[in-house]
């Protein structure tokens, strides 16, 4: 665009327009996230419909998901919003801190416990087959951040209930099954019951485009990677700050707080100026998002 065509623009107001709709884009797609991620977008009634198909496991890995545990709580010095090292199997504050509160005896500190918990969340490749609100995301691959009512989903499909039905590999790309992901609220929560799989075809008739297709999936074991997480040492530190037992911290910038690390901060919901605008959401999940919190409540009075 030529400088004449600039000032152009100006005159028009197009340049405007322009910025509005994009910053319109941004918030329905959270925008300052990862674009390599794909979320449902609701309609004016407060409901998502989309159609994808979940992906194999990428090139040189073993499973076509990964798990991601994480914490999202307030205390008296902010909102401690942040993966836990207990993911892949090490110790975590947050769940030290937990462990001493439950075995107090205290139904208090149980409660904070509770209000505590990890959060389980899963991330897979997925491929767009259907989406009406954003039709550019359509043919896309995308990685695809779901909790445990999804996840539950998945089993049921390769592990089916009744002997009348038949087990499928959602993430096969010749013999799964699409899944069309229906959203809606209920009793103010997201609920993903109506989801469903569709019967099974192949995702794409060539097998040259499904290879592409294969070819341009992200890594999975790279989001779960050490090098992802803050050390034990800093979520300790933010964890003392968060429960007020240390002055606080001086901030430069609240949007910008978070570049001096990028360790810890794939999810993007949990790094912006939005996060408790999110963080209300995460703690007030319904099933859907929820560790399994019996196991993990025994777990912690076990230990």
């Amino acid at each position: 665009m030529s400088f004449a065509d600039l000032k152009k623009q100006s005159s028009l107001g197009s340049l405007t327009q322009k910025l509005v709709k994009e910053v319109e884009k941004q918030s329905n797609t959270g925008g300052g996230g990862d674009d390599r991620l794909w979320k449902p977008e609701m309609d004016k009634t407060g409901n998502g419909y989309a159609v994808i198909r979940f992906l194999p496991a990428p090139n040189g890995e073993d499973l076509p998901w990964v798990k991601m545990y994480s914490h999202a709580f307030q205390g008296p010095g902010g909102w401690y919003i942040e993966n836990s090292l207990t993911t892949n199997g090490g110790k975590d504050p947050v769940s030290e801190y937990n462990r001493e509160l439950w075995n107090s005896g205290n139904e208090a500190d149980k409660d904070t416990v509770r209000k505590q918990k990890r959060k389980l969340s899963y991330y897979a490749n997925i491929y767009v087959m259907q989406d009406k609100a954003n039709p550019q995301n359509e043919g896309r691959v995308f990685l695809y951040k779901f909790g445990k009512k999804i996840f539950d989903k998945v089993m049921e499909a390769m592990q089916p209930e009744f002997e009348d039905e038949s087990p499928i590999n959602p993430f096969d790309f010749w013999q799964g099954a699409n899944f069309k992901l229906k959203l809606k609220k209920v009793a103010g929560y997201w609920n993903y019951d109506s989801s469903e799989f569709d019967k099974v075809t192949p995702l794409l008739d060539d097998d040259d485009a499904l290879e592409a297709v294969w070819k341009k999936q992200y890594s999975l074991q790279e989001i779960v990677a050490a090098d992802q997480f803050k050390t034990y040492d800093e979520l300790q530190k933010r964890l003392k700050y968060v429960l007020g037992q240390k002055p606080a911290a001086r901030r430069f910038d609240e949007e910008t707080e978070n570049e001096d690390s990028d360790r810890g901060s794939f999810t993007p919901e949990f790094q912006t100026r939005k996060a408790e605008e999110t963080v209300v959401a995460a703690t007030a999940s319904s099933s859907e998002d929820e560790d399994d919190a019996l196991s993990y409540f025994q777990k912690l009075a076990e230990e």
